[in-house]
């Protein structure tokens, strides 16, 4: 039995308030979140941790059912966990014309609804997410190979915040205009001309959310909650390694939208097997008017050049530099930038790659050090940050496919090696693959073929230059031509942070300066850090800002002629 209007639910009323404190967090910029990170029991609740691992676990070997989803069959993605055993989970299969075909149906009510309830609806799919993160957080582990605490965080309220705060923006920008105006042209003679205007925010078509392997929820969730509350249906194209923590999202999604009266085909799951093609041939759909895609740089260039159709949003690879000029806090910036480094493996698209120092050195609270001295040094934190084998897998996590591992052997044979890496026995997973990050010798002149490529993984390069100002033209240009997402710089000059900050901004690239405490440069927070930019090529958006989100929809206008006998003068 269909519900009336009135029975409802009214989650714009329930959620206004904390989408108003979401606004004005992106205005503030100052700390903000309504998700704690936390995975205690005196946050979550007494059984939340216990529930969610239960839910994990009974997913394992089983099928997902997502209830009215378009298509029929089964795909087993062939997920398996990095630490060492297959999950065994198949998902609905549905074909690109099938998946297209069912959300553009879907797309009237919800276009017509408008921004508040939409944005309503955003903000309750985000509670409930919240709810099961610690369910989400396991998935996130054992497809990703992150920790627990960091799968817990990034893939769950870390992701959530960045996806409220993309509604926080969409609901913001279609709100700009009002709902409806009364327009009044004074004329010489007679009346004045008057017309009742109408201003409808619409959706563009269509979106194609493609995601990644290694943050499927946290790069995820800002395209995904952007289109919907512009209006957009998403079809949501998984990383076939890393369907699982997408699968319980459109879950809980397509619940919530049944529940508010709309088709949940709103939100649809388009998984696949190891090798599937379905995502360039959902992105060249005609129906498909945005994309977001986060992965490889040569697919996101394919999807720019090829997907001329759609609005297309790509986070790619760069090469994320660091600039080495002088310190005051030598301990602090080694133990920093170590941890930097040992992060999840360095599988993050924000880890630090090159580590540009001049061959001379640089001066310390510590006295001088040479480059080669610094190399050693920067092993040596390494070291101690990983010294404990427990505390080196909860930092570490695992290594997330053969690719990394591949690349992680052909640096071994590059330029000269300082800190090799090596394997760590996992305590609890004996099959996980955890590597401690490789630090390699290069120089500036000599080894530039090899620094102007990513190495995506724990492989980070100490490369020679001839001076702090030659480090800063190279990260000029490498920025410029490559792309990366962070540009750091240590220094004790202010002459030099300043010129650091205007390469920066000539290489559209975001910069931290003399990080040497509990703030690392590969992370990034969200309603206070913007993530990626459109002004260097690892990136064709950032996260969020009004550019992330207004392209996804038009402000369409009616008019006619107001009643006459509301514009007689009295």
């Amino acid at each position: 039995m269909l519900q009336t209007s009135s029975e409802l639910p009214d989650f714009f009323s329930r959620h206004r308030a904390l989408l108003e404190q979401a606004v004005a967090a992106t205005a503030a910029r100052d700390h903000w979140t309504p998700y704690p990170e936390s995975p205690s029991k005196s946050v979550y609740g007494e059984d939340a941790a216990k529930n969610g691992e239960a839910a994990f676990q009974e997913q394992l070997g089983g099928h997902v059912e997502l209830a009215g989803h378009p298509g029929d069959g089964r795909v087993s993605a062939a997920e398996t966990s990095p630490y060492g055993f297959e999950l065994g989970i198949s998902y609905p299969r549905v074909a690109p014309d099938e998946a297209v075909a069912a959300a553009l149906a879907a797309t009237g009510p919800w276009r017509d609804a408008g921004p508040d309830t939409r944005a309503g609806v955003a903000a309750e799919i985000l509670a409930r997410l919240n709810a099961a993160s610690f369910e989400i957080a396991h998935a996130v582990q054992h497809t990703t190979g992150q920790a627990f605490v960091m799968a817990f965080q990034a893939g769950g309220p870390h992701a959530q915040d960045r996806g409220l705060e993309a509604v926080a923006y969409a609901w913001a920008e279609q709100k700009r205009h009002p709902g409806a105006a009364r327009w009044s042209k004074p004329q010489r003679k007679g009346g004045p001309q008057v017309l009742d205007k109408k201003f409808t925010p619409v959706g563009r078509g269509v979106s194609l959310l493609i995601a990644c392997n290694t943050f499927p929820t946290w790069n995820g969730y800002p395209g995904l909650f952007a289109s919907l509350v512009t209006g957009n249906p998403v079809v949501v194209k998984p990383h076939p390694g890393a369907v699982l923590p997408l699968a319980i999202t459109v879950r809980i999604a397509r619940e919530v939208l049944a529940e508010a009266g709309f088709d949940p085909n709103l939100v649809i799951l388009a998984a696949e097997e190891p090798g599937g093609r379905s995502a360039a041939v959902l992105a060249l759909h005609p129906d498909v008017r945005i994309v977001d895609f986060t992965g490889s740089t040569e697919f996101g260039d394919w999807l720019e050049a090829n997907a001329r159709q759609a609005l297309v949003y790509t986070e790619k690879a760069g090469l994320n530099t660091v600039v080495l000029d002088s310190t005051d806090d030598y301990r602090g910036l080694l133990g920093n930038l170590a941890f930097s480094l040992a992060l999840y493996s360095g599988q993050m698209c924000t880890t630090p790659q090159n580590l540009l120092i001049p061959r001379d050195g640089i001066t310390t609270d510590q006295g001088p050090r040479s480059a080669d001295e610094f190399a050693a040094d920067l092993g040596t934190a390494l070291d101690k940050v990983l010294g404990d084998p427990a505390r080196a897998a909860g930092t570490l996590g695992t290594i997330v496919n053969d690719g990394v591992r591949d690349r992680l052997e052909q640096a071994a044979s590059v330029g000269r090696t300082v800190r090799a890496s090596a394997s760590v026995e996992h305590p609890e997973y004996p099959k996980a693959v955890v590597r401690t990050p490789l630090i390699a010798r290069l120089d500036a002149e000599g080894d530039r073929g090899t620094y102007t490529r990513e190495w995506f993984g724990p492989v980070s390069f100490v490369i020679g230059t001839d001076s702090t100002e030659h480090s800063l033209r190279i990260l000029r240009e490498t920025v410029r031509a490559h792309g990366a997402l962070t540009a750091a710089v240590h220094s004790t000059s202010e002459p030099v942070l300043d010129a650091a900050e205007l390469v920066a901004l000539d290489a559209g690239v975001h910069l931290s300066e003399n990080l040497t405490g509990g703030v690392f440069v590969n992370q990034s927070a969200a309603f206070s850090d913007f993530h990626g930019s459109a002004a260097n090529p690892a990136a064709s958006a950032t996260l969020s800002d009004p550019a992330f989100v207004t392209g996804r929809f038009a402000t369409l206008q009616s008019r006619r002629p107001a009643p006459a006998e509301e514009t007689t003068d009295a």
